[in-house]
């Protein structure tokens, strides 16, 4: 069994974080310039209109960044199962020589649609609580005026003035509340959404390669984990549910929630015959299967005693 390198996408990711970091940026700093002391609908329209343009240039670039990075990681993914397979003495050659099957290539443009739309909705949140948050502080704002302006004083109070900040700034730090009514910093929900869906690619694109060249199992990768994925790292899986042998598949083991989660790193090599294994992986993933179906049995997402 050979092993290519692990996929490393760090400096990727990082340059679309840096992408949204820098947005982010620049809107917190148009809302903060605004005069929530006397905020018309015309300021706020005109503070609106530069926080869309801003999204819009972000929207254009996550566009060509997963048109790039997908492609990218399902290469990869295929050159994984080239070079696993012995077809080629280098990784890098597997690289090069790596092309799309009809099955990856349908996989591609799913995956670059779906990473293009999950990012657009990251836009969209960040604009409509944008939006809305501007449009009650300007009620909010012009509410206190009158207010102040009955009671006789010339200016609304500290802390109404630090509240109505306050909102704006939140307007755009949490502007992401996923499933569970978690609140996520765009461009932290950004790096784990393009960190898994590259990770995802990849796995899918090795897959579907190694079954076209009639390989149907797997051995997945070590790293030293210390969530869940520790008992699971070595084991051997079934590419199809179909191949022979009391092996999990790879969704059995990603519906565990205890590997495959999101971001998670591990990838597998990928073989056709499991008695070719060296004796000394073999024996580990029969150790690691004992250990991984004792952890699926309690199920937990991470459990720390199996027994």
């Amino acid at each position: 069994m050979l092993n290519a390198p692990e996929p490393t996408y760090n400096h990727r990711v990082n340059k679309l974080v840096t992408a949204y970091k820098q947005a982010v940026t620049a809107i917190l700093l148009e809302l903060e310039s605004a005069d929530v002391t006397d905020m018309s609908r015309n300021q706020s329209a005109a503070m609106l209109a530069e926080v869309s343009q801003v999204l819009s240039g972000l929207d254009a670039e996550t566009k060509a960044w997963a048109d790039e990075n997908i492609s990218l990681a399902a290469r990869e993914g295929t050159a994984r199962a080239i070079f696993n397979l012995g077809y080629t003495k280098t990784f890098e050659e597997a690289v090069e020589i790596a092309k799309f099957n009809r099955i990856n290539q349908n996989l591609v443009a799913a995956a670059i649609a779906d990473t293009q739309s999950d990012l657009l909705a990251v836009t969209q949140n960040i604009n409509r609580r944008v939006r809305g948050t501007v449009r009650k502080v300007v009620a909010e704002s012009m509410r206190a005026n009158m207010a102040a302006g009955l009671n006789g004083r010339k200016a609304i109070k500290a802390e109404i003035l630090k509240g109505l900040r306050k909102e704006l700034g939140d307007s755009v730090n949490s502007a992401i509340v996923d499933a569970a009514g978690r609140k996520w910093k765009p461009e932290v929900y950004a790096e784990m959404l393009t960190r898994t869906k590259m990770l995802e690619t990849y796995r899918e694109a090795t897959t579907n390669e190694a079954i076209s060249r009639e390989a149907f199992y797997a051995v997945i990768s070590r790293h030293g984990a210390k969530d869940a994925c520790r008992f699971h790292e070595g084991r051997i899986i079934k590419l199809t549910p179909e191949a022979p042998g009391n092996y999990p598949t790879y969704e059995e083991l990603k519906a565990s929630g205890q590997i495959w989660h999101p971001a998670c790193k591990h990838v597998f090599s990928v073989i056709r015959d499991v008695e070719k294994l060296p004796d000394t992986i073999r024996q580990l993933a029969e150790k690691q299967s004992e250990l991984g179906e004792k952890a699926i049995k309690t199920g937990k997402r991470n459990p720390t005693d199996i027994g």
